[in-house]
């Protein structure tokens, strides 16, 4: 099988149950990554503007920024994330569904987007060439001037957040990550560490602007934050939000946001 066939073959398995259409709004904690996003993207998006959204997934961001007057050309590579997409876009405008890879942009022109979103595609391409085509393709067809905000999963974070489902540390525990580097295991997800990704994006020939660790320690609070108030969840939201571009809070979120030009 080649090595694109395997990796469509893996994102298809990893959502074909659906569950990706909730995974930004299930909980006051999950809605943390998606508010914090949207506000960053709020800085930027502009009605009229044309953005490029590669694993659009089940439309997350592709529906709001329809509704903030853009045009949205959506790519996904999961084929049920792609089919419930479709159903949602049906017969409104400015919103159209690609089914491919995000390293593949062949079909689509140079410059052609005010914004590029990739938001998932780094989370599960494991080969690194096919890595840095991705990210050198979505700058290629961003505009001069334009903004790409792209997405990654902390490989520092997540053992925190692992704890809460198992003893991650024991020594007993199957073998997830290198014991004397602490570099998880790329499955079925793949991880980077801060330096990594400034080293990747850097490397494609982008500016890093600004970076945002976009939901914090949401996950390992989630039966707190859950639990709040109206009122207390709003005040946690302004917290996070002072603290989610501290240099220093960088390393203690699940997922980071980078925005580049």
């Amino acid at each position: 099988m080649e090595r694109n066939d395997r990796n469509r073959q893996r994102v298809n398995e990893l959502y074909a149950s659906g569950t990706e259409d909730t995974r930004l709004t299930r909980s006051r904690a999950a809605q943390v990554e998606f508010l914090t996003t949207m506000r960053v993207l709020n800085d930027y998006v502009r009605p009229g503007m044309r953005v490029l959204d590669l694993g659009a997934g089940t439309g997350a961001y592709t529906l709001p920024l329809l509704e903030q007057g853009c045009t949205v050309d959506a790519v996904e590579l999961s084929d049920t994330n792609a089919a419930m997409l479709e159903q949602k876009l049906a017969g409104r405008p400015g919103g159209r569904v690609f089914r491919g890879s995000a390293a593949s942009l062949g079909g689509f022109p140079s410059g052609g987007y005010d914004i590029v979103l990739n938001f998932g595609p780094l989370y599960h391409i494991f080969d690194t060439d096919e890595r840095d085509r991705c990210i050198r393709e979505s700058r290629r067809v961003s505009r001069a001037g334009g903004r790409l905000f792209f997405a990654f999963i902390s490989n520092d974070m997540v053992p925190l957040t692992e704890c809460q489902y198992r003893d991650f540390f024991h020594p007993g525990t199957e073998r997830t990550y290198d014991h004397r580097t602490f570099q998880l295991d790329n499955d079925p997800f793949v991880f980077y560490t801060l330096d990594q990704m400034r080293s990747m994006l850097t490397a494609c020939g982008l500016l890093i602007e600004r970076e945002i660790a976009s939901d914090g320690v949401s996950e390992l609070m989630a039966a707190q934050i859950n639990a709040m108030s109206e009122e207390s969840y709003a005040e946690y939201l302004r917290y996070h939000y002072y603290c989610s571009e501290k240099p220093e809070m960088l390393g203690r979120s699940n997922h980071l946001l980078f925005v580049c030009r």
